[in-house]
């Protein structure tokens, strides 16, 4: 069970309530609800209807697609403070990937009736959204211009820089837990060509390596390489 002060302090930390009244504020607070994930268990999957907006409270989530010969492909992560699926709920439609906790996980869920009653009714929240998804569409573009035009270690480190989009991810920590196999599979390539791409970055002094995690010293400067 997680503490009221908890979902709370997650709450006020987000960006979009910001956008709200008072009254729509509380509304969307206590609409809320919680569901903790073990590691690699699903969170939704393809072809499910989407029933909520779901923000990471603690963890991180691969929202990923499985090919018809079984290869894995990951569209982007979710650390804690980041929210996904947005744009299914603008839609009465079925998802179209997979999202999986990579890790213990706890999420938060703004129901669909409340996302709807939100766009309804608030003019600010729509404004949000419409920046929002700006930026998704930015990201995802961003991420095919990457992949056909630079080399592997400024794909990684672009990669690694997305998960830090000031306005998608904005409260995410300069610590990020995730492993070379989960930054191959962001950036479409081995396991082993991450491992040197993570070596020269660090050598250039903007990331510092752990088990299962990474330190990014430079934000910008990681955004920047190529």
């Amino acid at each position: 069970m997680l503490p009221a002060k908890d979902l709370s302090a997650f709450f006020e930390r987000c960006i979009w309530p910001r956008a709200l009244t008072q009254a729509e504020r509380t509304k969307a607070f206590e609409a809320l609800y919680v569901r903790h994930h073990e590691a690699h268990s699903y969170v939704c999957q393809r072809d499910e209807i989407a029933d909520s907006w779901i923000g990471v409270l603690e963890g991180f989530l691969r929202v990923q697609d499985t090919t018809v010969d079984g290869r894995l492909i990951m569209f982007t992560g979710v650390a804690a403070s980041g929210w996904i699926g947005e744009g299914s709920l603008l839609k009465p439609e079925q998802r179209k990937y997979d999202v999986m906790a990579t890790r213990p996980t706890i999420t938060v869920h703004l129901p669909r009736a409340t996302f709807s009653w939100l766009l309804d009714r608030s003019i600010p929240f729509n404004h949000f959204m419409l920046s929002h998804l700006n930026e998704r569409l930015g990201q995802f573009i961003a991420m095919v211009k990457f992949d056909r035009l630079l080399e592997p270690t400024a794909r990684v480190a672009r990669g690694i820089s997305s998960l830090f989009h000031p306005v998608l991810y904005p409260n995410t920590d300069s610590t990020l837990r995730i492993n070379q196999e989960e930054i191959g599979l962001l950036v479409g390539i081995s396991r082993q060509r991450v491992n040197v791409a993570l070596t020269e970055l660090e050598t250039a002094g903007l990331i510092q390596r752990g088990y299962g995690y990474i330190t990014v010293m430079d934000r910008q400067a990681l955004a920047r390489y190529s």
